[in-house]
């Protein structure tokens, strides 16, 4: 394994949020790339059933089991030139709870028969707390596990990378022992719940935000790390700037007044008519470009203030696909965040 120094040496469960259409499935994606390097064995969950991974990967939707989709980037550093792997699961409360009633009770046909009853979806939703508890009753299992054999073999995963659900609801889905309280005082819920709890309120989990360099995810996004420092034990992550758009000139350039006459001038020696309407619009664009960068840089310096490690991914314009989440995935390595 890589001795690379990264700013989250020592977490196993990476959780990632943010609002919706800021990315957070592409950034998770390529997120799990980053860690799967050098060898290491990285598993990749989605919450919301919405197979976001599968379509990321260009794979069949996932069911409710581990298995293999990609092959992280080799390490040539540390004497590995192979890159490691990537498993995904499409977790749900149902999948869950029947892995719940396995593993404490040795129950899970049991479940399976509650479930065609329908009585875990009733369950779930007169108790919204209970499906959150499951589902991050499975990352935090997956990120604990050990490999079979002798005690001691290590761990089955080197690290899970969770997507989870939005910025608007990531403190009340992580804060599971405060959503259970009214559920179950003693037993086995609450001890259950106070065991992922334990897990998540450590220095083995971080949560990461994505946002965009846009007002309201930014705003989100701080509302969001505001809300989990208040909850003791909590550990923020890191800032994931995505689909940043790169300043295509200098900041003395965007200040300076365009030379209407030499953008004509220009614009004729290129055999083009109507140079002053050209122009125009052409300054128009630029004006436009200048505020642009500037509500970026507005943005981007609001986010650092957090306090936070911060990581700037480029738009790609072409769409993301697997070439697309692995240069993601160099860039989050390249600047610390795996």
């Amino acid at each position: 394994m890589t001795t690379r120094d990264t700013d989250w040496d020592g977490v196993r469960l990476h959780v990632v949020t943010g609002k919706g259409g800021t990315g957070k499935t592409t950034v998770a994606a390529g997120l799990a790339l980053a860690l799967a390097h050098g060898g290491r064995k990285v598993l990749l969950m989605e919450t919301e059933g919405r197979q976001g991974i599968a379509r990321l990967f260009d794979r069949p939707p996932l069911p409710y089991k581990e298995r293999k989709i990609a092959i992280g980037p080799g390490e040539a550093d540390d004497g590995r030139d192979h890159g490691g792997d990537v498993y995904a699961l499409a977790v749900d409360p149902e999948g869950a709870l029947l892995d719940y009633l396995q593993m404490f009770y040795n129950m899970r046909s049991a479940g399976i028969a509650l479930t065609r009853l329908g009585l875990v979806d009733f369950a779930t939703t007169i108790a919204p707390g209970l499906s959150d508890v499951l589902v991050t009753g499975k990352a935090t299992e997956a990120a604990r596990r050990r490999r079979p054999g002798p005690p001691g073999g290590g761990y089955q995963y080197d690290a899970v990378v969770m997507d989870a659900p939005p910025t608007g609801r990531i403190g009340r889905f992580l804060n599971v022992t405060a959503e259970v309280s009214g559920l179950a005082k003693v037993g086995p819920v609450r001890t259950h719940a106070d065991t992922v709890a334990n897990v998540i309120k450590s220095p083995q989990t971080a949560v990461h935000f994505v946002s965009t360099l846009e007002e309201m995810p930014v705003q989100e996004t701080l509302d969001g790390i505001a809300e989990l420092r208040a909850i003791p034990g909590m550990q923020v992550g890191g800032i994931v700037i995505n689909m940043a758009r790169p300043a295509v000139l200098s900041p003395e350039e965007l200040k300076a007044a365009p030379d209407m006459p030499a953008m004509a001038a220009a614009l004729a020696d290129a055999g083009l008519r109507d140079t002053g309407e050209l122009a125009a619009a052409l300054a128009d664009e630029l004006a436009e470009h200048a505020r642009h960068v500037e509500l970026q840089d507005r943005e981007r310096a609001e986010l650092e203030a957090a306090g936070q490690p911060v990581y700037e991914l480029p738009m790609i314009t072409e769409g993301v696909d697997l070439s697309g989440l692995h240069r993601l995935a160099a860039e989050l390595r390249d600047q610390g965040a795996a």
